[in-house]
Formats: structure tokens, C-alpha cells, sequence
């Protein structure tokens, strides 16, 4: 009965949300992977240019495993790219590249958002679990001190969900105007780059949506241990 409630309905539009941005991410980057970018550039290359003509010396640019594993890491300055974005001249793999040179970008200057998500990141990874575990303990033993110290903790999480949203936007609204900036895409070939990082957006709205929807849930819940 503790992991099944009627209060899951909560969740129902996140996760529809969730299942469409997952579907519409993944087919939007396929089609825009079949289209070449009239430049030339590879991600990785678009990637180099973008940072060296930002004056950004200090960022390594790396390939890694994984679909979509794309991300920049502000601690160590490293732009990792996924092979179908670093060694592509799609237009969805430069788009992906210009985004994440965006975040490094965002380093650079100082963005207050980005700087806030870097120092909540460890609530968002250990805070969350730690959340859930005093949740159903005080669930469990009727203990409602620990229910509310589970809230709090997963508020944390909450917040680094909904911080990373202007990040984000932010990230690929830098990444386009930079390509365009620079030359790197045609006009025509911007709205290929804008559909791609809008969908890969959407995601980041699933997110933090869930995570509204479950902090909501877990509040009912409390509430209702105590009727």
C-alpha cells in the first residue's frame, strides 16, 4: 500500500509530457541528422571554432559514449560531445555542439543561473535519495517530522529542476545566435537548429514538471497521514 496510492494521478500529465518530449527529441534528431550542414563542420569542429572564436582556451573538448550524452562540466572545463554529435556534420549534431559551447560560454561570463545549478547539483544527486528514504520511513512508522525533512530535501531537487530551465534556454539561444554569428549555418539551415535544440528543451520541461507534481504529491500524502 506504500507504493501504490491513488495519488500517482498526480504524476499523469508529467509523464505524458515526459513520454512526448523522450519521442519527439529522439525523432527530431533523427531528422535533422540526415541533413548535412552546407559548412561542413563536424560537432566536434563547430565545437573548437565556437570556443576559439569566444576566446575560450581553457576548455577540452572530448567524444563519449552514450546517445545524447552531450554535456559540459563547469568543475573541470570539459565539453564532452556523444560520437553522432562529435564526429557528424548533421545539421542536429552542430546544433547539439553549438548548445553545450553555450554552457561553456555561460561559465565564461559569469550566468548566475548556471552558477546556481553547479551548487546544488550534490542536493539534486544524494539529496534526492536521502529524501525519499525519510519520506517513507516517516510514511512507515508514522513519524511526521521525518515526512517533512523528506519534503525539504526533495525541494532541493525541485528547485535545481526549475533553475535548469533558463540555463538551458538560455544555452540555445547562445548556441544559434553564435552559428549565425559566425556563419556556421545559412538562415534556412537556423530553423533545422532551433527545432532540434527546442525539442531537446522540452525535456527539461518534463523534468521539472515531474518534479513539481511529485513534491505536490508528497505533500498530499503528508497531509493525508495526518487526517
Amino acid at each position: 500500500m506504500y507504493f501504490w496510492d491513488p495519488t500517482y494521478v498526480l504524476l499523469l500529465p508529467a509523464i505524458i509530457l515526459a513520454v512526448y518530449a523522450q519521442f519527439k527529441v529522439q525523432s527530431t534528431f533523427r531528422r535533422y541528422s540526415e541533413i548535412r550542414s552546407s559548412t561542413g563542420y563536424t560537432g566536434g569542429q563547430a565545437a573548437a571554432a565556437l570556443l576559439q572564436r569566444q576566446g575560450i582556451t581553457d576548455v577540452k573538448i572530448e567524444p563519449v559514449q552514450g546517445m545524447l550524452a552531450d554535456h559540459y562540466d563547469p568543475r573541470t572545463k570539459v565539453l564532452r560531445l556523444s560520437e553522432q554529435v562529435y564526429g557528424s556534420d548533421s545539421l542536429a549534431a552542430i546544433g547539439v555542439a553549438a548548445h553545450e559551447t553555450g554552457h561553456a560560454v555561460q561559465h565564461r561570463v559569469g550566468y548566475a543561473p548556471l552558477a546556481l545549478r553547479s551548487a546544488i547539483v550534490p542536493v539534486a544527486q544524494y539529496g534526492t535519495t536521502a529524501a525519499w528514504i525519510l519520506f517513507l520511513l516517516g510514511l512507515v512508522l508514522a513519524r511526521p517530522g521525518l515526512m517533512d525533512l523528506g519534503i525539504l530535501l526533495f525541494l532541493g531537487y525541485v528547485i535545481f529542476a526549475i533553475v535548469t530551465l533558463p540555463v538551458e534556454f538560455n544555452a540555445s539561444a547562445r548556441a544559434v545566435e553564435l552559428l549565425q554569428g559566425q556563419g556556421m549555418v545559412l538562415p534556412q539551415e537556423a530553423q533545422g537548429v532551433r527545432a532540434v535544440l527546442n525539442a531537446a528543451a522540452l525535456t527539461y520541461i518534463a523534468a521539472a514538471a515531474v518534479a513539481v507534481l511529485q513534491l505536490v504529491r508528497l505533500i498530499v500524502l503528508r497531509n493525508m497521514r495526518d487526517d
